[in-house]
């Protein structure tokens, strides 16, 4: 995994899109973590993390992580 620092800018001060709220850090970075692990197809796996984990059988589309999202608000409202 490279540095998280070098693929979210969040983690950077110096950039308009710094995180001044944990909260609002901590909802970035799980939408990092999840869009890395199941959307982005590695190129030393050519598959996503997820799949080569075993926990997913396709690659997600971004479509498919906003679904996970909307499905997790509705269900803790």
């Amino acid at each position: 995994m490279p540095p998280i620092r070098m693929g979210n800018r969040r983690m950077t001060r110096l950039t308009n899109a710094f995180s001044k709220k944990a909260e609002n850090h901590a909802h970035m970075m799980a939408i990092y973590f999840m869009h890395y692990n199941f959307v982005r197809q590695h190129q030393t796996l050519k598959i996503s993390p997820a799949m080569a984990a075993g926990v997913s059988s396709k690659l997600w589309e971004m479509s498919d992580m906003v679904k996970v999202l909307e499905d997790w608000e509705a269900k803790n409202d």
